[in-house]
């Protein structure tokens, strides 16, 4: 499929500017754009940008998936996103409420940009936007100057439909997963979905204290039933279902059945971090994040 994939698509490489550099933007159906990060920690380097946005171009101007995770990472973004089009960014939408799905928001606000999240998201943003920032100063330094938090100008629930020139994009919050608001972004025309978080390929995921590894997998299930050709994840290159489901959903899967165990048979916090995930050691950061993982998942899994 990864083969039939790359045959199908147009996959272009573009020179960036400064502080752009660390962004590669790849065309994965007609107007329709991966803009890759790195998948290391944030640095000063990356701007906060160590995930994968999204860019849908239409005669009406271009819509952005996820903001940023600064300013001046959203004005490196904004530079990548020159390297393809001129179209303004008319619309920005969140896909959750880790910091480069929304940090950035003022950037795009002050240029025109209307954005739109889940109330869900929105919520999570707030709750969290003061640690996040703490952590960003942390990281960043110096690089986090100008960020300014904004939430978005339109919320919803569960759904919301948004067409522009003719394209129709289907924003859905399925439930939790690794943040409580997350969404998905489905083009039924092109067969191309955006998912935010819901989606790590090529590096490990991260179970957090906000996350729902039991939701996620649910809404995993909710994002894959549209059997989408083209899968732009939050973490990681362009890619078919197949392997989503290899690096996202059989990984929970295995975290819960092998807790599951684990805690059936007695075992406490401390021995839940030897599970076996061993399945899974090709990922990205496997070794800094998987004993983690199990422990936040025995701290949910205790009591169900």
């Amino acid at each position: 499929m990864t083969r039939i994939l790359l045959a199908l698509t147009s996959v272009l490489a573009f020179a960036l500017p400064a502080h752009a550099e660390t962004l590669s933007v790849t065309e994965v159906a007609p107007d329709t754009y991966a803009i890759v990060g790195p998948k290391e920690q944030r640095s000063p380097q990356n701007l906060g940008n160590n995930a994968t946005f999204g860019l849908v171009v239409t005669s009406e101007g271009a819509v952005l998936i996820d903001a940023g995770g600064s300013h001046k990472g959203a004005a490196a973004l904004h530079d990548a996103i020159k390297s393809v089009t001129d179209a303004d960014v008319v619309y920005v939408i969140n896909t959750g409420g880790q910091d480069h799905r929304w940090i950035a928001n003022r950037y795009w606000q002050e240029r025109g940009a209307t954005v739109i999240a889940s109330a869900d998201a929105v919520a999570d943003q707030k709750a969290r936007a003061s640690m996040q920032q703490t952590m960003l100063a942390t990281l960043l330094g110096d690089a986090l100057e100008g960020t300014d938090p904004a939430h978005a100008n339109v919320t919803f629930d569960a759904e919301y439909d948004l067409t522009l020139g003719g394209r129709t994009l289907e924003i859905r919050h399925p439930g939790a997963a690794h943040t409580p608001g997350e969404s998905y972004v489905w083009l039924p025309a092109s067969e191309v979905m955006f998912t935010g978080d819901l989606v790590y390929v090529e590096r490990i995921l991260g179970v957090m204290e906000f996350s729902s590894p039991r939701e996620w997998i649910e809404s995993f299930e909710v994002m894959a039933a549209h059997d989408p050709k083209v899968i732009v994840p939050g973490h990681g290159p362009a890619t078919d279902l197949a392997t989503a489901t290899r690096d996202t959903y059989d990984y929970l899967v295995n975290l819960r059945a092998r807790m599951a165990d684990h805690i059936d048979a007695g075992g406490d916090i401390i021995g839940a971090v030897e599970i076996d995930q061993s399945a899974f050691s090709y990922l990205d950061q496997f070794d800094q994040l998987a004993r983690r993982n199990a422990q936040e998942a025995f701290s949910q899994m205790e009591w169900e």
